[in-house]
C-alpha cells in the first residue's frame, strides 16, 4: 500500500516528524517498507504559460515559444515537443533552474543557450523531466486555472514523501488512506478528520434490475445509474497527483475517480457504459468454458468456480478482479452504471492468480473489505463523479441476500491479559484502547468484558486477536519484560532411537546433499509417480504448480534434480526428510501425515577425476547407501530386499524394502518412459522408506572376540536365473549352523559353458568357533547340509 504522507496528514495530522510517524506506524505492526519524495530534486521551476508558438526558421521539428512566467519578461524558448501550443499551461524551467540528475547522476542546470541559430531562455519540462511521472511524449499540460509564475513546487505541493506499508494478509482494512489514518489517529489519540459524504439525491428515476444468484459468493450489491457524464473533462490535477504518489496512472475521470475511492476509503469499484448493458445485472458463477474478454485485451476461458458479474446475456466481468472490455467506459460514454459490492473473500482468493492476474480490487476482496461501505463508496464516487464529468444521479440501488456477513461479539477476560500480556492493564484503559480502535463495548463483568467488533476488521474473531490489539496500541516496545520461571526436567534419551541427524550424517558422508522442497506439487508431475493416488487438492493454491499435497517425495526431489542440470551440474546425489500426505477418506480428520525418508542419484559414480572417468551409477549403488543407512539400526539383519512393481520404477530394477515381512520402503531406477517424458539423460535412481521403521535400533551388545582360527570355504552353485541370491543366502545361513560367522557373494556369472536359462553364483562362507578350533569333518559336515539344503530347495548343482 502506498500513499502520500500529506494526503495521510489531511486525515490526521500528528505533531510528528516524518521519521517519527513512519517509526511509530512500524512499531504498530504496519510495516513500512520505504519512504521516498514524490518528484525529483529540481529549483527554479515555475508554472508557465505559452503565449505565441512559431515554426523555428531552420529546424521542422522545433517550435519557437514566447513564454510568460519569469515575473514580467517573456521568454523566448525553443521547445521541441509536439503540443508546444499557444493558451497551455506548463512547467517552466528558467535560466539558472536545477533539474533533477539524468543518466550521468548529475544535476542539470539551465544554461542559456542558441538551437539552430536561434537564442533560448530556459526550458519547457515533460512530467519525466521532473521525475513527476513517466509521460515523455511531449510537454505536460497543467491544469488551465495554474496561476502563471507561481513556484511549481509549491503550487503541486511537491515537498511530500511517499510512504509504502507492507500489510501482512490480516490486515485488509489498512489498505486505504482512511484504514492507515484510523490506526495513527488511535496511537496518538487524535480525531479523525474525515470527508464529509452526504447522500446525493437522485435527479433521475432510472435504476437497473440487480439479482445475486451467487449466494454467500455476493452477499451485497449496491449500484447506481448516472446519466449524461462528460468524458473529455479530465481529472482535476489534485486526483492526478494523490493517485500517481499511490503508484496508480491517471486513465480518465470515470476510472480515476473508482481508484481514487478505492484509496481512499478501501472499496473497490467499477463503472459500466449502461447503454452496452443488456437488461440488468447479475452475479452468478459462470459457465464452464464461458469466455470474456478483460480490459486488458485478454481473452479469457472462465471456470465453473469464478464468480462473473452478467448482463441478461453474457458475463460481463470478473467479479471483484477485472471489468470486461465490451462494457468498458470509452470516450463516447454518456450513461454509466457504478457497481460497488461485497464479494465472500472465499469467492475471490486464487482466482485471479488462475488466470494470471493480480489487480488492486482483487488484492482487497480476497483479504477481505468492509461489509458495510458499499453504500458510503457509492455516494462518494458519485459526489465526485458529478463534480468533475456532471451528469444526473439515479437513485441508489442496494440488494442484500441472507448470506451478508452478520456482527461478531468478541469476549475478552482480565486474567488472560495478565497471562497474555505478561502484566496487569488498567480496566479504564483497556475500554479505551478497544473502543478507540472501533470496538463497542456490548458487555461487562467481573470477569472481563465482550467486545462487538467493526465491520472492517475481519481480522478479530478470538481473545487472542484483543489481546494483540492492546499489546499494539499500548506498544510493543512499552511491555514490560519477564524472565521466564518453569520447571524443567530432562527427558530420557532411549539409546535404542536414532535420530535424523544420525541419518543425515551418514548420506551426507555418501556424497549426498540435503533439499528441502515444497510440500504441494504440480498434479501432472505427481501423477507421473503415483498414479493411483487421489492427492488432496489445496483449496487455495501458491500457484497452479503447487495445486495438492504430495504422496511421495519423489516428484520434489526431480524438479530438484532438473534444477541442478539445468545448471550444467551433472552428477546430483540428494536426499530429503519430509512429509507425504495420504487421504484415508474424505475431511482433514482422514489426512494422513507421514514421516518419510527419500533419496535420489544421477550422473557419473565418483567426481570427475585425472585418473579416469567414472561409469555412471547404477541400481546397486543406490541400494548400498540405503543399506549404509539401515546399518545403522545394529539390526539390519531385519530388512531384506524383494522384487516389486511400481509405475514409476523399471520393471526389472525395483525392489520393495521389506522389514520384518512389512513393506517399508521402495528402491530403483526410474521408468525408462517417464524419464523420457522428464528429458533426463540418464538413469536416474531413487529410494524411498517411512521414518518410522529406521527410528528405532537394536542396542548393541558387547560379545567376546574369538581367539580361534576361522576357515573359509568357497562354492559355486549354477541355479536358475529367477532365483534371488538372498533367498540363496537364507538357506546356507540356515544349513551351516552356528558356527557360520560371514557369507558373502564374490561372483555372479551368467554365459558361454553355463545353461542360458541359469547362472553360477560364487559365496564364500567362513567359520569360527568362539571357543575351540573347528575339525575339517564339522566343517564339511556343514557344508555337506548346505549344499543339500541348496540342491533340495533350488534344483541347485555344484560348479
Amino acid at each position: 500500500m502506498k500513499l502520500s504522507e500529506n494526503w495521510l496528514r489531511e486525515w490526521v495530522n500528528p505533531n510528528l516528524t516524518t521519521a517519527d510517524l513512519v517509526e511509530q506506524i512500524t512499531m504498530a505492526g504496519l510495516e513500512v517498507d520505504a519512504v521516498e519524495p514524490v518528484a525529483g530534486e529540481f529549483s527554479g521551476v515555475v508554472v508557465g504559460e505559452i503565449l505565441e508558438a512559431e515554426q523555428h526558421p531552420d529546424a521542422d521539428k522545433l517550435r519557437v515559444c514566447k513564454v510568460a512566467g519569469n515575473g514580467d519578461e517573456i521568454c523566448q524558448v525553443v521547445c521541441g515537443a509536439p503540443n508546444a501550443r499557444p493558451g497551455i499551461k506548463i512547467p517552466f524551467a528558467t535560466v539558472g533552474a536545477v533539474l533533477p540528475p539524468g543518466e550521468d547522476g548529475k544535476p542539470f542546470k539551465i544554461k542559456k543557450a542558441k538551437l539552430r541559430g536561434v537564442e533560448s531562455f530556459g526550458m519547457l519540462c515533460a512530467q519525466v523531466e521532473l521525475q513527476l511521472g513517466e509521460d515523455s511524449d511531449g510537454i505536460w499540460e497543467l491544469a488551465e486555472d495554474a496561476p502563471v509564475g507561481a513556484d511549481l513546487r509549491e503550487y503541486l505541493n511537491l515537498n511530500d514523501q511517499c510512504i509504502e506499508v507492507d500489510l501482512t494478509p490480516n490486515r485488509s482494512d489498512c489498505l486505504s488512506v482512511k484504514g492507515i489514518a484510523r490506526d495513527v489517529a488511535v496511537l496518538n489519540r487524535l480525531e479523525l478528520k474525515e470527508p464529509k459524504i452526504a447522500p446525493v439525491a437522485p435527479t433521475i428515476d432510472d435504476v437497473l434490475k440487480v439479482t445475486l444468484n451467487a449466494g454467500e459468493a455476493c452477499s451485497r450489491y449496491v449500484g447506481r445509474v448516472i446519466r449524461g457524464v462528460d468524458v473529455s473533462q479530465g481529472s482535476p490535477l489534485w486526483m492526478q497527483e494523490k493517485l500517481r504518489r499511490a503508484g496508480v496512472r491517471s486513465i480518465d475521470a470515470v476510472v480515476d475517480v473508482t481508484n481514487y475511492v478505492l484509496l481512499e476509503l478501501g472499496q473497490p469499484m467499477h463503472a459500466f457504459d449502461l447503454n452496452t448493458l443488456q437488461g440488468g445485472v447479475q452475479a452468478r458463477m459462470a459457465d464452464d468454458g464461458e469466455k470474456l474478454t478483460l480490459l486488458d485485451g485478454q481473452e479469457v476461458e472462465l471456470k465453473s468456480d469464478t464468480l462473473v458479474i452478467a448482463d441478461d446475456e453474457k458475463a460481463v466481468a470478473m467479479a471483484g478482479i477485472m471489468g470486461g472490455e465490451a462494457t468498458s467506459v470509452t470516450s463516447a460514454t454518456q450513461d454509466i452504471f457504478l457497481e460497488s459490492a461485497f464479494f465472500f473473500p472465499v469467492a475471490i482468493a486464487g482466482r485471479a492468480r488462475n488466470y494470471g492476474l493480480h489487480t488492486d480490487s482483487s488484492h482487497r476482496f480476497e483479504r477481505g473489505v468492509d461489509y458495510k461501505l458499499q453504500a458510503v463508496a457509492i455516494e462518494r464516487a458519485t459526489q465526485l463523479l458529478l463534480d468533475i464529468v456532471g451528469g444526473q444521479a439515479g437513485p441508489v440501488i442496494e440488494v442484500e441476500n441472507e448470506h451478508a456477513p452478520k456482527d461478531r461479539e468478541v469476549s475478552l477476560r482480565r486474567s488472560r491479559i495478565l497471562s497474555g500480556l505478561g502484566f496487569s492493564m488498567d480496566d479504564e484503559e483497556v475500554v479505551d484502547i478497544l473502543t478507540r480502535l472501533g470496538l463497542e463495548m456490548s458487555v461487562k463483568a467481573d470477569s472481563g468484558w465482550r467486545f462487538k467488533v467493526p465491520s472492517y476488521r475481519f481480522d478479530i474473531a478470538i481473545e487472542e486477536d484483543l489481546l494483540e490489539e492492546l499489546a499494539r496500541i499500548y506498544g510493543y516496545n512499552r511491555l514490560p519484560t519477564t524472565s521466564l520461571n518453569a520447571d524443567l526436567s530432562i527427558p530420557m534419551q532411549y539409546e535404542a532411537r536414532i535420530g535424523l541427524s544420525a541419518v543425515r550424517s551418514q548420506l551426507v558422508a555418501r556424497g549426498y546433499q540435503e533439499a528441502i522442497t515444497y510440500s504441494f506439487v504440480e498434479p501432472k508431475l505427481l501423477k507421473h509417480f503415483d498414479p493411483d493416488a487421489e492427492p488432496v487438492e489445496l483449496q487455495n493454491p501458491i500457484s497452479a504448480d503447487m495445486a495438492v499435497m504430495r504422496t511421495t517425495l519423489w516428484p520434489g526431489l526431480v524438479s530438484s534434480l532438473q534444477h541442478n542440470l539445468n545448471r550444467q551440474q551433472d552428477r546430483v546425489r540428494l536426499f530429503e526428510a519430509g512429509q507425504r500426505f495420504i487421504a484415508e477418506g474424505k475431511g482433514i480428520e482422514n489426512l494422513k501425515q507421514e514421516p518419510m525418508l527419500a533419496g535420489l542419484i544421477y550422473g557419473p559414480r565418483l567426481e570427475e577425476s585425472w585418473t579416469g572417468k567414472s561409469d555412471n551409477v547404477d541400481f546397486y549403488d543406490i541400494k548400498g547407501d540405503l543399506e549404509s543407512v539401515l546399518s545403522l539400526l545394529a539390526d539390519d539383519a531385519s530388512f531384506s530386499f524383494e522384487p516389486a512393481k511400481h509405475p514409476a520404477l523399471h520393471p526389472g530394477q525395483s525392489a520393495a524394502v521389506m522389514r520384518n515381512g512389512e513393506q517399508v520402503g521402495l528402491l530403483g531406477a526410474m521408468h525408462p518412459q517417464l524419464q523420457k517424458t522428464l528429458g533426463l539423460t540418464h538413469s536416474v535412481y531413487l529410494f524411498e522408506i517411512t521414518q518410522a521403521s529406521i527410528a528405532e535400533a537394536k542396542l548393541p551388545s558387547f560379545e567376546p572376540l574369538s581367539k580361534f582360527p576361522e576357515v573359509r570355504r568357497d562354492i559355486a552353485v549354477i541355479v536358475d536365473q529367477t532365483t534371488a541370491v538372498s533367498d540363496l543366502q537364507k538357506v546356507i545361513e540356515k544349513g551351516a549352523g552356528d558356527c557360520l560367522t560371514e557369507l558373502k557373494v564374490f561372483d555372479v556369472y551368467v554365459g558361454k559353458g553355463i545353461d542360458p536359462h541359469r547362472k553360477s553364483v560364487a559365496l564364500g562362507l567362513t567359520f569360527q568357533h568362539p571357543s575351540r578350533t573347528l575339525t575339517e569333518d564339522e566343517i564339511n559336515a556343514s557344508m555337506d547340509v548346505v549344499i543339500r539344503s541348496l540342491e533340495e530347495s533350488y534344483n541347485a548343482s555344484l560348479r
